[in-house]
């Protein structure tokens, strides 16, 4: 049985069990969470499509931990202008474990 979850504007296929790296999310580590926005589920009754959310579907995962993603570098210049700007990014994640779907 797998879902098709959607998240900080991305979406996600999960089974119970897998541990999925997704946008921030408030709440502690250790803490449960619901995802509500289904977009398709497997399971004994088959495929089932939402149009665009499966009604009544839920995905539960518990928080595991929060950080940060490895640093990239935005580096921007303009030829000859002796234009240059360095800046560095890292993205804020979520990581979580998916305990259950619901259909």
């Amino acid at each position: 049985m797998y879902a098709i979850i959607e998240t900080g504007g991305k979406q996600y296929k999960v089974q119970e069990g897998d541990v999925i790296y997704i946008e921030k999310l408030d709440g502690g580590e250790g803490e449960s969470v619901t995802f509500d926005r289904v977009l398709a589920v497997t399971g004994n009754d088959g495929f089932v499509s939402g149009t665009p959310l499966v009604a009544g579907a839920t995905v539960t995962g518990k928080v595991e931990k929060h950080g940060k993603g490895q640093k990239i570098i935005v580096y921007k210049y303009k030829a000859k202008k002796n234009y240059r700007r360095k800046q560095g990014h890292r993205q804020p994640y979520t990581k979580v474990t998916i305990e259950k779907i619901q259909a």
